[in-house]
């Protein structure tokens, strides 16, 4: 969540980075409720002042304390409805985006910075990664519904070696493994801003009251939740590997062929936890890791930053890698790393103590290092006009086959 200080000092600065964001609405009832809570805060303490009387009271200073009793149940319980509103609304209001992110709310408005490599050109049609094969959507559809699918034979086999490969490389790059839950309860998804907002893209289990994840960032968030952490271990660097759902409400329509948009997936995520200072250097840390992994497969490329308006509620800033993908004649989001500065510390409790002693909230990013929407990217890029896919070798270590055979 914002400080509310921060909100109180500097009203117009926060109101007008917000709106570019689509949250001067929401932040605009919180500066309201804030302000009726100072001034019930402020009368609840009067009234419980006059409550202390020094002495033998006289029948009519009891008199008048009875009065003042009633007056402070009934400011009390005003005092806890405003808290609850203006603590409601703290929730709503997204983190602010950093000025230097574009204006807009699509894709559209992405500011490219830089392509790298070169599209693929076939002498013959390309086919897409379902008529290159290894996807059995039909059973998939058949047991779970749409957007589900099985992965058969040596398709499964270059997914894992995929997952394998990354951890490999953001391990050599500080990042210790972890397989984390995927079932979490309520508190974890409002400490990283996925609630209350984003409640209809959640799968939830009614019974247990727990939520599936949609990304391993929900439960590296919350692994410090509540702590102090020190100063000289900062930062922490954590790879979650676990499988994500996604209900994907509003893309109805949108990427129905294949696994692009699917409801239940792999990937490997990176989360670093550390100094507000050093959030801009990690960010740009985290999008080097994830651009050396496309390079090594050869991905033609581009690096984008994602407008205001497309930001997600806890992402201050967020550059996207989109591969090219032949069979669409475009570039396709493959990853996406975002600066959520203290945003969900702040929700979550987690500080540290600096140099001066003083607890402050630390700064929390997140990166996508590996999703199978690579698979298609690499299928579709290594592809010949026989329907088969030579794989680079790099994934060989990893069990990866060296070709996939056309069906």
């Amino acid at each position: 969540m914002i400080d509310i200080r921060l909100a109180r000092e500097r009203p117009e600065e926060l109101r007008a980075a917000l709106d570019r964001k689509g949250g001067a609405e929401a932040f605009d009832a919180l500066l309201e409720a804030d302000a009726l809570w100072r001034a019930e805060t402020a009368r609840v303490d009067e009234l419980r002042s006059r409550t202390k009387l020094k002495g033998k009271p006289t029948p009519e200073q009891l008199a008048e304390l009875q009065g003042v009793k009633e007056e402070l149940k009934a400011a009390e319980a005003a005092l806890s409805e405003t808290e609850a509103r203006r603590d409601e609304l703290l929730y709503l209001v997204p983190n602010p985006p950093f000025p230097e992110v574009p204006d807009g709310s699509s894709d559209e408005d992405a500011e490219e910075l830089r392509r790298v490599g070169e599209p693929p050109r076939f002498s013959f049609q390309p086919r897409d990664h379902v008529e290159l094969g290894g996807f059995d959507l039909e059973r998939g559809a058949r047991l779970s519904g749409a957007r589900f699918a099985y992965r058969r034979g040596p398709v499964a086999l270059l997914e894992l070696a995929l997952y394998r490969f990354a951890l490999d490389r953001v391990m050599a790059e500080g990042f210790e493994p972890v397989l984390p839950p995927v079932l979490v309860r309520e508190e974890a998804l409002y400490g990283t801003g996925f609630l209350p907002t984003e409640e209809s893209q959640l799968y939830r289990v009614e019974r247990d009251d727990l939520y599936l994840t949609g990304t391993s960032e929900v439960a590296l968030a919350a692994f410090h939740a509540g702590e102090v952490l020190a100063l000289d271990e900062l930062p922490l660097r954590y790879a979650g590997y676990s499988t994500c759902f996604r209900r994907e409400a509003g893309a109805a329509g949108r990427d129905t062929r294949g696994i692009f948009r699917v409801h239940q997936f792999d990937k490997v995520e990176m989360f670093v936890y550390c100094t507000p200072e050093s959030s801009p250097e990690e960010h740009e840390r985290i999008l080097a890791v994830e651009e050396a992994l496309v390079q090594s497969l050869g991905l033609a490329y581009r690096v984008v930053v994602t407008a205001a308006g497309d930001l997600g509620p806890s992402a201050a800033k967020k550059y996207d890698i989109e591969a090219y993908i032949p069979s669409q004649d475009r570039y396709r989001e493959i990853t996406s790393c975002s600066n959520t500065t203290d945003f969900q510390a702040r929700r979550l409790n987690v500080r540290y103590r600096g140099q001066d002693g003083r607890l402050a909230q630390v700064h929390t990013l997140n990166g996508t290092a590996m999703t199978a929407r690579w698979m298609i990217a690499l299928m579709e890029t290594y592809q010949d006009e026989k329907g088969e896919v030579a794989v680079p070798p790099v994934l060989a270590a990893f069990g990866a086959p060296e070709r996939l055979p056309a069906l």
